[in-house]
């Protein structure tokens, strides 16, 4: 036995550094930079008029999706070849809005299926619908002209991420559970379609292992930082969130299950829940939102991060959901606003400014983009929830006196609303 021992020593050692260095390098396929940038060129192309539920250019979307989707030899409905979920929704027109027409509108989703016979059944999903012209509402454009808003970042980064994960899944042959891919519209408006599929499932909803939702993944920035909700609707996730090295990602975990995107309509069916984003940013909704700004680089780190995750979950059994307290519930309303777009991937005590609307309070005071909010009168500001607390204290044409932190200084500005 001894003997034994002394000539597997050299093998065992072996097999622990090729196992350590899996997990801290796990093998991915190739990366699919050449691929994403193909996918958003097309869906954030002014071709496609901004991909409004209902619209030409939506459609367009929907069979430039399904063509992958068929390519990649997924199968559509019923294990058809018909990868369109039709659905109608009579919304409630603004008396403002741009359209008088309070007529039916017809959406798309778009559903492809890897039947792999097993038991259960993984859902990736991201929306590939954007704002048009900005015709019924969210545009945060303030010019006087419509324009285009072609929503690389939201949401044609998370489609082009979907379907990468989508041909990562097939080559990596993970089978213990079915996949299905589904692109959602109607997204912009209220979760119209995301909505509709988990009411009318193709797919039993009971046999659904668990749900990946990508919105807004197209801008990781320098410091690699990215949120991930959903956390607390499975145990397991917190244990694998922490356990994956795959990039020295700065993660931000939210709990609830509940957010302004499609994951939240699965989460309501009692699924367990994820749903990655890189954070907002000045081209939010707005006619900028353009394709040669999304970092490719990171994009693929992040379908990096989900192949990764898929992989382990290969060789689990589904998670069991755990219901989540709604942190939208808690947040206060409020008459007043600073102008500014929160860094919501911040980690550090205070509210850090992402960007500025011109004209808004917080520019006429002279804030900047990268300003941290640290007291607002003798409201001390710890994070986005005291930052909205204090923001429900104050009125109207009020003054006050905000500190700020600006590159390791304190500075005191007068702001008024």
């Amino acid at each position: 036995m001894k003997f034994l021992n002394f000539y597997m020593r050299p093998f065992l050692a072996i097999f622990l550094l090729l196992l350590f260095s899996c997990k801290l390098h796990p093998e991915f396929t190739k990366n699919q930079i050449p691929e994403m940038k193909e996918a958003i060129a097309y869906l954030a192309s002014d071709a496609l008029e901004g991909r409004l539920i209902g619209s030409e250019g939506e459609k367009l979307a929907a069979d430039y999706i399904s063509n992958r989707f068929k390519e990649l030899g997924l199968s559509g409905i019923d294990n058809s070849e018909f990868y369109l979920q039709e659905f109608e929704v009579k919304p409630k027109v603004n008396p403002h809005s741009m359209i008088k027409d309070t007529a039916t509108i017809i959406g798309h989703n778009v559903v492809g299926f890897l039947d792999n016979k097993a038991d259960k059944t993984v859902i990736i999903g991201a929306h590939y619908d954007h704002l048009g012209y900005g015709e019924m509402g969210g545009s945060l454009f303030a010019g006087s002209e419509k324009q285009i808003h072609n929503g690389a970042d939201d949401n044609a980064s998370g489609v082009a991420a979907m379907l990468a994960v989508a041909e990562r899944v097939i080559a990596k042959k993970l089978n213990s559970y079915n996949y299905l891919f589904l692109a959602f519209t109607g997204e912009e408006e209220g979760l119209w379609g995301s909505n509709y599929y988990a009411k009318n499932p193709t797919v039993a909803i009971k046999s659904v292992a668990f749900m990946i939702n990508m919105d807004m993944v197209g801008r990781l920035d320098a410091e690699k930082r990215i949120a991930i909700h959903g956390t607390g609707t499975a145990s397991v996730w917190d244990t694998i969130i922490d356990s994956l090295l795959v990039s020295d990602f700065k993660i931000k975990k939210h709990v609830s299950g509940v957010g302004p995107s499609d994951h939240t309509s699965f989460y309501l069916q009692d699924m367990p829940v994820l749903h990655f984003f890189t954070g907002q940013h000045e081209n939010y909704h707005k006619p900028s939102d353009d394709a040669e700004l999304i970092n490719y680089a990171g994009l693929d780190l992040v379908v990096d991060y989900i192949e990764a995750l898929l992989t382990i979950m290969n060789d689990k059994p589904a998670p069991l959901f755990t219901k989540t307290k709604d942190e939208s519930t808690e947040a206060p309303s409020f008459k007043v606003t600073l102008g500014v777009i929160p860094d919501y991937l911040f980690n550090e005590e205070g509210m850090r400014i992402d960007g500025i609307h011109e004209g808004k309070p917080a520019h006429n005071a002279g804030l900047i983009k990268g300003d941290i909010v640290k007291k607002m009168e003798a409201l001390e500001i710890i994070d986005m929830m005291s930052y909205m607390k204090a923001l429900s204290k104050f009125e109207k044409g009020q003054t006050i006196t905000i500190i700020i932190e600006r590159e390791g200084k304190l500075l005191e500005k007068e702001l008024t609303f």
